[in-house]
């Protein structure tokens, strides 16, 4: 590599690794709570107007973006590096790159007009 060029690697593994995080600690919670716990009665569901005052509220907006974006990239960059290892297409790795991480940016644009209009 020549001394010009700077490599986007660092940004890309940063955010798989912080999705990773995202996905393997938080998102479970949530698949918990809302995929079963409150669906079987076993914990008492807030009703739709107290899950919408928690959603309106800052700091849960914030967390809510963070959960997401992160998770869409994680999963962009896995996408990405099965569809290019295992099914042997590194022959696409740019339109892959391109395809995985648009997706990824498109899920944050949609995750940001929802938070800002909920």
């Amino acid at each position: 590599m020549s001394a010009g060029k700077r490599s986007n690697e660092p940004i890309v593994w940063f955010l798989f690794g912080t999705g990773g995080f995202f996905a393997a600690f938080f998102l479970p919670v949530h698949v918990l709570f809302y995929g079963l716990l409150f669906p079987t009665g076993l914990v008492h569901a807030p009703s739709y107007q107290e899950t919408l005052a928690l959603v309106r509220h800052p700091l849960a907006r914030i967390y809510l973006f963070a959960l997401l974006t992160f998770c869409f990239f994680h999963a962009a960059h896995r996408m990405r590096l099965t569809l290019s290892d295992v099914l042997n297409l590194r022959h696409l790795n740019t339109v892959l790159a391109f395809l995985c991480y648009g997706g990824a940016l498109v899920g944050t644009a949609f995750t940001v007009w929802l938070l800002m209009t909920v």
